[in-house]
């Protein structure tokens, strides 16, 4: 018995990236770190965007890669506690419409 668990989900990691608004706030906050380092003055265009892409793939590399586990309580007994969140993304099934977003992003960056 869980106490305290208010979600309905085993790992609630896998589908957070499928919830409502999610694509739309990764875009707002990829365009926002873009803004702020346009506004840094000795900063040209073309410096901001590679660095924008540079700060990008090394965020999403750290967060969907490195770190293993989930943020949440889980009853799932420790089997989340070994995986990326890649591999918890959509319970590992391959080719989903979250997974094609998060691959594609950075190309189209």
């Amino acid at each position: 018995m869980n106490v305290g668990v208010a979600h309905s989900e085993v790992n609630p990691n896998t589908r957070v990236m499928n919830s409502r608004g999610m694509w739309l706030t990764y875009g707002l906050g990829v365009g926002l770190l873009h803004i702020v380092l346009l506004s840094i003055p000795f900063f040209s265009v073309p410096v901001a965007w590679t660095l924008t892409n540079v700060i990008h793939n090394l965020g999403m590399y750290v967060f969907l890669h490195a770190v293993k586990g989930t943020p949440f309580e889980t009853p799932d007994q420790g089997k989340a506690r070994l995986l990326t969140h890649w591999e918890q993304l959509d319970y590992g099934v391959q080719f989903t419409s979250s997974r094609k977003f998060f691959t594609i992003s950075p190309i189209i960056l």
